[in-house]
């Protein structure tokens, strides 16, 4: 019953699993300034482990799969993978660069019910900047298919310091590929678990831990990617134009963040610069989904570090619903909700669901 998932909000132990993220590879197409998870060989996740996975998901009854990556459509077996889970009665959502949306639309309205594409570009230009592929058009043509072929198409854009100011092109041209919704998250700087290694000029030097990317000098590697004071106040007058130009599609929810969510980007931004305080995430997400990564290391959220692995091929290994409760993943959701997490400080993107909506699922 739907009322079972309430029970994830009266402590640090999970009765259900909402949302499962899966890393169904660690591989990717796109060669994008911000996430070094491309320069690593790639790994697919096995069919044992996603039936594994399955089989556990009824029981804790999950009513999303988020199909990700790396790039999930490289994974030689993704259609099958995604029409297994949605034989089981979830929803499946294929978060995508959509490089290959053109060429596999056909899977993909055969086999998903929403696709999410990461769109960082309003020109082809500024696209091939930042993904570091000439795909600009490609990607909307995938679009343009998969949304022909009746399936939903929502945009996310990761706002930076190359493409802040063309937000209104990004709107007009999901729009123009027939988007469902429009969405926008701040580009994330500074975590160590999330985009891949995400080193200094994308490797880590011989026996030096983990160098965040807010260390990194200005100008040097991905954390130039962060706005200038001066781009702050940029986006702030550009932030204003949307609100204007754009109030029919807020109002319809075209775009999914209200023009307040969107200014806390300003906020966040001002932050990074020393210039205020980060704005206090309100999250509840490791108390509602887990991310299950290629070789099947749990983990609460896409910012959190792991907590243990799903184990194949032997014979007494643990059932899903007891690795998302051991001592370590409890103690995780524990540090999050009481303030413990500095990650948690800096989340660009979290997740949060009351009562009445769990109620709703």
């Amino acid at each position: 019953m739907r009322v079972k998932h309430l029970l994830n909000l009266t402590g640090d132990r999970l009765h259900t699993l909402p949302l499962v993220v899966l890393y169904l590879t660690d591989g990717c197409n796109s060669r994008c300034v911000t996430c070094d998870i491309w320069r690593s060989p790639r790994r697919n996740m096995s069919l044992e482990l996603v039936g594994q996975i399955a089989g556990a998901l009824p029981a804790l009854q999950t009513r999303w799969v988020l199909l990700s990556g790396g790039e999930a459509m490289q994974h030689p077996h993704w259609p099958d993978i995604a029409r297994r889970f949605r034989a089981q009665g979830a929803t499946v959502m294929l978060l995508t660069n959509g490089l290959l949306l053109k060429k596999q639309a056909a899977d993909v309205i055969a086999s998903v019910d929403e696709v999410i594409v990461s769109l960082d570009g309003g020109t082809a230009a500024t696209y091939h900047a930042i993904r570091g592929v000439d795909a600009f058009e490609l990607v909307l043509d995938g679009m343009r298919a998969v949304q022909a072929g009746g399936v939903p198409v929502a945009t996310r854009t990761t706002v930076q310091r190359a493409n802040y100011h063309e937000l209104p092109q990004i709107i007009e041209a999901a729009k123009a590929a027939g988007a469902s919704r429009i969405s926008f998250l701040t580009v994330d700087v500074s975590s160590a678990y999330a985009f891949g290694p995400r080193f200094q000029n994308g490797a880590l030097p011989e026996g030096e831990d983990f160098i965040p990317l807010i260390a990194i000098p200005a100008g040097h590697g991905p954390a130039a990617v962060a706005l200038t004071p001066d781009d702050v106040r940029a986006l702030a007058a550009v932030l204003d134009e949307l609100e204007t130009r754009f109030a029919g599609d807020f109002a319809s929810g075209l775009i999914a963040e209200s023009p307040a969510k969107l200014r806390r980007m300003v906020d966040y931004f001002s932050a990074l610069n020393g210039a205020a305080a980060f704005p206090p995430p309100r999250c509840n997400a490791p108390h509602l989904n887990v991310v299950i990564e290629v070789d099947g290391t749990l983990r609460p959220c896409y910012f959190l570090p792991g907590f243990g692995k799903i184990e194949t091929g032997t014979a007494g290994r643990a059932p899903l619903h007891d690795l998302i409760n051991t001592p370590a993943a409890q103690a995780l959701r524990q540090a999050y909700r009481t303030g413990q997490r500095p990650e948690c400080e800096r989340c660009v993107c979290p997740l949060y669901k009351g009562p009445r909506a769990l109620l709703r699922l």
